[in-house]
């Protein structure tokens, strides 16, 4: 097992991050052309927005398995995290603007949603915790917030909760897709408290 861990660390620090911003890059473009071709139905706004803010809590849990996996398994993709936070919050914004533009298409009308739809106003809210975390992750805020970046950045832990209650509340009924979402959710941020994997004696 140490060295199958080995080997993911050795192949993790040769990757470079702007791999992952153009993995995750990918799917914008092919959905979004799905959706004006009319491959993803006759009203293809509601899909394409569902397929944006989909991606984007993928993307948000993918970056809290990082911390418990180092701390539990000893692997080490800490230099992904940043880039993963900002495509989450790239398919975030994808996601508000698919909605607020070509589904909602009218401002008094957004904030007229906010206001009343409680999982619009969940869904905001998470995206107003997001905002203040890709506008610092950046090595210049890291040098100038010092210890108040970290703090500042587990803003993360309460935006994806948010996220996670925004999809149960999206969808129509008891679907047990978003709950499992929300459960792994719950299980990630649970595993910070769990004791930490105790570090392997030097060869």
């Amino acid at each position: 097992m140490d060295k199958i861990i080995d080997q993911i660390n050795t192949t993790a620090r040769r990757v470079p991050t702007w791999v992952v911003y153009i993995l995750c890059l990918l799917p914008a473009p092919y959905f979004f052309y799905l959706a004006v071709t009319g491959n993803l139905g006759p009203d293809p706004v509601k899909p394409l927005e569902h397929k944006y803010g989909e991606l984007a809590l993928q993307l948000l849990i993918a970056g809290l398995c990082i911390t418990p996996l180092r701390q539990h398994l000893g692997i080490n993709l800490i230099k992904f995290r940043r880039s993963l936070g900002i495509m989450a919050f790239t398919y975030v914004s994808f996601h508000l603007l698919v909605w607020a533009i070509l589904d909602v298409q009218t401002l008094g009308r957004v904030i007229e949603d906010i206001i009343k739809r409680p999982y619009i106003t969940i869904g905001m809210a998470g995206f107003a915790l997001l905002l203040p975390l890709a506008v610092t992750s950046n090595n210049y805020s890291v040098r100038k917030l010092g210890p108040t970046w970290r703090k500042l950045h587990k803003l993360t832990y309460p935006a994806v909760f948010l996220g996670g209650v925004h999809y149960i509340w999206l969808v129509k009924g008891i679907q047990i897709e978003p709950l499992i979402y929300l459960a792994v959710i719950l299980g990630l941020l649970a595993l910070r408290y769990w004791p930490k994997r105790r570090a392997r004696s030097p060869a």
